[in-house]
């Protein structure tokens, strides 16, 4: 597909409406949230003021239900996002998935089975090396629910959050800095940072932010090299599908009724190197072969 003469950062760098509008979008979209999360309130425990510390307020409910009540916000922040596009900046919400003319579907799937042949095949060796860390989970019918909540659900999550962070935020910060590396950076970074209530890390640690970051900045240097949102939401879709339906563990933000569960002692594994400084990399560099990019100073600085 053809991609549009102004790439996807230049056409809003000149916008005229300041950062401020951009904040402003960002509070709406918060308030469309909040207005998802009400449901939840019906379904937490009448103890929720008394609780003692250490009690989970959440585990009354069935891990589906509360699957759909957590990406339920997802649904409501994406009508927010549409509207703050569309009356806040007058654009289209194409404006912010891709410079090209239409949205380049085939770009999606292409990433989407790419990086789901990637992590089953690292989750396939790292069950077959440390087997008596994991066990069998499945239950058909639980599996059933979840597997729709999650395929009809995750994708508008996983794709509110790339055309948040390397859609609408980068494009805003675009106009502030007037350049391409930093609206990478400052994306990449409140991307990583936002995980860290994540209950992964707390009991990991601090250092699986650089899994965050790190996979923040893939993202986002795939989106500017690519001029769009496309290929970084089919990897983010996929990546977010496979940790609800693959593999879960009693500590994760997806806690799911998946596959498999891991049992083992938390711990800062290996992987997380492996896909930041080998993975990732090894996919740009087949990403701008097989669709010609041009170079990184062009791009990204």
């Amino acid at each position: 597909m053809e991609v549009k003469k102004n790439s996807f950062l230049e056409d809003f760098s000149k916008e005229k409406k300041s950062l401020l509008f951009y904040l402003l979008g960002l509070l709406i979209v918060l308030i469309f949230s909040i207005i998802g999360q009400t449901p939840m309130f019906f379904f937490l425990p009448n103890e929720i003021n008394t609780y003692s510390e250490g009690f989970d307020i959440f585990s009354s409910l069935d891990k589906n239900l509360l699957l759909f009540l957590l990406l339920l916000p997802s649904v409501f922040s994406f009508l927010g996002l549409w509207f703050v596009v569309k009356q806040i900046h007058f654009r289209s919400l194409i404006s912010i998935i891709t410079s090209r003319e239409k949205i380049d579907f085939k770009r999606f799937k292409f990433a989407f089975i790419l990086w789901s042949i990637i992590s089953v095949s690292v989750f396939s060796f790292e069950i077959l090396l440390n087997p008596s860390d994991y066990q069998l989970n499945f239950n058909y019918s639980k599996f059933l629910i979840l597997f729709l909540i999650s395929t009809i659900m995750i994708p508008v999550q996983s794709v509110l959050e790339e055309l948040i962070f390397r859609g609408y935020l980068m494009q805003g910060f675009s106009f502030f800095f007037k350049n391409r590396i930093m609206p990478l950076l400052t994306t990449s970074i409140i991307f990583g940072f936002l995980h860290i209530l994540n209950p992964e890390i707390q009991k990991i640690g601090y250092g699986l932010l650089i899994y965050y970051v790190g996979t923040g900045l893939f993202f986002g240097i795939v989106t500017l090299m690519d001029e769009g949102v496309e290929l970084s939401s089919g990897f983010h879709v996929s990546n977010n599908l496979i940790a609800s339906l693959l593999v879960t563990a009693d500590w994760t933000a997806f806690e799911t009724y998946s596959v498999f569960k891991f049992i083992g002692n938390p711990y800062f594994s290996k992987e997380v190197l492996l896909y930041v400084f080998i993975i990732y990399p090894l996919i740009i560099f087949f990403l701008s072969k097989k669709y010609k990019w041009p170079s990184w100073e062009t791009k990204i600085l």
